[in-house]
């Protein structure tokens, strides 16, 4: 690690030659009715976050973050509570509505609902009369959650303890992606709080189908009034936690695209094997649909696990000079140890060197079985043989690969093995995107982050993958990345949880969080 990131972090930020710093709060008060393990004392951390600059034109904004923090909290959690969920079809609705609230309470004067073939989106904007615009990208709707494998209730909210990390709240859409985006509302209620116009122009676009692989956002930015307001702005962000336990930020420049997909083997498409569940006495004399469905499955990957499908990845780009360069510096800043712990894992695949690891976690395209389902899974047995078998797939992308590409790759593979009576079923997805580092959406992040001590990990691409393509290719064509400081994890998975009172100092508190969005704001409007 370099000097700089071995000494504690100073948040958010500096501007003109002054610092923000986060609040210094004597004192933590929760909303009534918040969910916590244990009584919240006064906290005994030294928050990162302390108390903003020193310019003079900005401290009441801090003395705003500091004043709002119960209320910003209370937000957050409101928003974890309603659950909106279109894999269920469940709560979507409401969602948008809420998110409409949401907007409108911060200050945006238009927050309309965006109709689709699917669930609708939201287009809100908000006019400072400033000089540049931004754009953002929000997602409303969260993955589905198992209460039994939650520690605390998924929708419940609880800020609860977490050992090693200190005070989170927990639950569904904490991290992915309601924390952070409340995080960025908080920020504009605070700047307007303390009596003054937001330094750029706002233009969001919201959808209820990122966690279904957003089928219908497309139709959501080819409205023309959306498509219109988007081609006025310098690029669009996502606010996002990219902070590791450790301190570390790193800066994204693009996405993998993904692919997700079902599919099916029937002994009714297939002509053999049972039109419906039989004894499984019948094995002897009937063809197995399930192991059709494995036996089609094991083709589509090699001895190592790589992507063995006909065509896939033929497009990928492999990393440029400059990319390796990026990923070098990223295995010296990024640490090892941190990653495996977040992940439960103690070996990497093939038990490969850590940047290796690295360039294949954002250069590799890849297969994945989500889930698989046939036949009887509960208690004890059944002795039944399935005529149906199906399983969830995602499909990684790079650049340049296309979803359309990789579903047609997919399907011709599996004809030409003999497997062309299994059914290939997309329910969603998009293609890779790719950022320069010479956006301004880009160097205003690095420039705010520098100036407060940081030394962020500028890293090639996101492993994971959100609907950026629709901005960066045309007709759109805008710059896109994430930002943010603050930490959480569990995304998708069970006790997802935001910091709110880290127990590392190096770590970013909620306020912090709060203050790294207005210093990003006043950055944008800076920058030239």
């Amino acid at each position: 690690m370099s000097a700089d990131r071995d000494r504690p972090v100073c948040e958010p930020w500096r501007r003109s030659g002054s610092s923000f710093r986060s609040p210094s709060r004597r004192s933590v008060h929760y909303p009534p009715g918040t969910a916590t393990s244990s009584s919240i004392p006064s906290p005994s951390v030294t928050e990162t976050a302390q108390a903003l600059l020193a310019d003079a034109s900005l401290r009441s904004i801090q003395a705003e973050i500091e004043k709002r923090h119960d209320e910003s909290v209370g937000r957050l959690q409101e928003w974890v509570k309603h659950p909106a969920l279109a894999a269920e079809d469940r709560g979507v609705d409401e969602g948008c509505e809420l998110m409409m609230r949401l907007a409108r309470d911060a200050g945006f004067q238009k927050a309309t609902r965006i109709d689709t073939d699917g669930h609708p989106g939201v287009f809100a904007t908000l006019d400072a009369g400033a000089a540049k615009t931004v754009a953002l990208y929000f997602m409303y709707d969260v993955k589905q959650a198992d209460p039994a494998e939650w520690s605390s209730p998924p929708f419940g909210a609880a800020i609860v303890d977490k050992p090693g990390f200190g005070k989170v709240l927990v639950g569904r859409g904490a991290v992915n992606q309601k924390g952070p985006q409340a995080a960025f509302l908080a920020a504009l209620h605070a700047i307007h709080g303390a009596g003054k116009k937001l330094p750029v122009n706002l233009v969001l676009v919201a959808e209820g189908e990122e966690e279904i692989g957003s089928p219908h956002f497309r139709q959501v930015v080819a409205n023309a009034e959306v498509r219109n307001a988007l081609k006025r702005t310098i690029g669009v962000f996502m606010p996002s936690a990219f902070q590791d336990p450790d301190g570390s930020v790193s800066i994204f420049l693009g996405a993998k695209g993904v692919v997700e997909c079902e599919l099916v083997a029937s002994g009714e498409r297939w002509g053999r094997g049972p039109t419906k569940d039989v004894h499984s006495s019948n094995r002897a004399r009937l063809d197995s649909p399930a192991f059709r469905l494995v036996q089609a499955l094991a083709t589509l990957v090699d001895t190592d696990g790589d992507p063995a499908i006909d065509g896939f990845g033929r497009e990928a780009k492999a990393a440029t000079p400059a990319e390796r360069v990026m990923l070098d510096e990223a295995a010296t800043k990024l640490s090892e140890a941190t990653a495996k712990s977040l992940l439960g894992a103690t070996r990497w695949a093939r038990d490969l060197p850590w940047r290796e690891t690295l360039e294949r976690f954002m250069f590799t395209p890849t297969v994945n079985i989500e889930g698989l389902v046939a036949g009887y899974t509960g208690p004890g047995g059944k002795t039944v043989m399935p005529h149906r078998a199906a399983a969830k797939l995602d499909l990684r992308l790079v650049p340049d690969m296309t979803y359309d590409g990789a579903i047609a790759a997919l399907k011709a593979h599996l004809a030409k093995r003999g497997f062309g009576d299994i059914e290939v079923n997309p329910s969603g997805g998009y293609d890779p995107t790719t950022t320069s580092a010479d956006a301004a959406v880009i160097k205003a992040m690095l420039a705010v982050l520098k100036r407060s001590g940081i030394d962020p990990v500028l890293l090639p691409r996101l492993a994971g993958s959100y609907p950026g393509y629709v901005f960066t290719n045309p007709p759109i064509s805008l710059a896109a990345g994430h930002y943010g400081l603050g930490h959480g994890s569990g995304a998708h998975a069970p006790d997802e949880y935001f910091v709110i009172e880290p127990s590392n100092p190096r770590v970013s508190s909620w306020d912090g969080a709060v203050a790294s969005h207005v210093a990003y704001l006043y950055e944008l409007a800076a920058s030239g």
